[in-house]
């Protein structure tokens, strides 16, 4: 006699007592929302605090009254000079307004061609700003240091967002968002330069006051300014390249035992 196989009883799904998985989601983490917060009040802000003065007063009644911090140095300098810096200062406010949306998830992904016009404009006026940038960089009041500091964040400010626009061009996205990391990260020396000057002058108080007993505030911020060309912005480039690492985007890496930088 043929046996007849015997189904055997397993529990149900539905009677499982794992919990279902919770559903995805594309928030960014609430430690990256806070950044992008203080990423955008901050440059708002530095904008504001940067551009409207020299828009809303010129430069003698700036260097006069000793409000504007550059004013003194660029009053006198040659027509073009002046061209070039208010150039700069109109283009590099536009650059630092815009440039905090591309890195807004949710416009990337609602109003995707809000996104592409902004990252246009933002590399227009970054392009802009940085030529200017270049022809002030001889004049620079920090000197020798100001001329090559300011020079290099000047070219390699062009040239990242160049290498950006064109990622994206040709299809790239991943290339594309770790260009774009890096062009901000030098955009945002607009913002570390005047966090790192009242710092440095503030390093500057307890020396002062130990070799002459009096602190002068002219001094140190011209001590300080002599600081920032490089301080400005090489930090900021350390830690986009490591969040572009972290994220798994083309990274720059050092070569070891003769291998080629990726």
């Amino acid at each position: 006699m043929t046996s007849t196989p015997t189904a055997i009883a397993t529990p149900a799904a539905t009677a499982s007592t794992t919990p279902p998985a919770p559903p995805a989601t594309n928030r960014a983490p609430i430690g990256a929302r806070l950044g992008w917060v203080w990423i955008l009040l901050s440059s708002l802000g530095i904008a504001a605090f940067a551009v409207v003065p020299y828009l809303t007063s010129s430069l003698p009644a700036l260097a006069e009254s000793g409000a504007g911090g550059l004013a003194d140095h660029y009053a006198g300098q040659p027509p073009f000079v002046l061209v070039a810096f208010y150039v700069h200062i109109v283009a590099g406010g536009v650059a630092l307004v815009a440039s905090p949306f591309q890195f807004w998830r949710g416009l990337r992904d609602r109003a995707p061609r809000v996104h592409r016009w902004t990252g246009r404009v933002a590399l227009a006026a970054i392009g802009v700003a940085g030529l200017a940038g270049l022809a002030l960089a001889p004049f620079s009041a920090a000197g020798l240091v100001g001329t090559f500091g300011f020079a290099a964040l000047a070219a390699l400010w062009v040239l990242s967002g160049w290498r950006g626009y064109r990622a994206i061009r040709r299809g790239d996205v991943p290339s594309h968002r770790a260009w774009m990391m890096r062009t901000f990260a030098l955009t945002y020396a607009a913002v570390t330069l005047r966090l790192w000057l009242p710092l440095l002058m503030f390093a500057q108080v307890p020396f002062a006051l130990a070799a002459t007993g009096t602190f002068d505030a002219d001094a140190a911020f011209v001590n300080a300014y002599a600081a920032v060309p490089f301080l400005c912005w090489l930090p900021n480039l350390l830690v986009a390249e490591w969040l572009i690492r972290r994220r798994g985007l083309p990274s720059y890496r050092l070569a070891v035992s003769g291998a080629r930088a990726s």
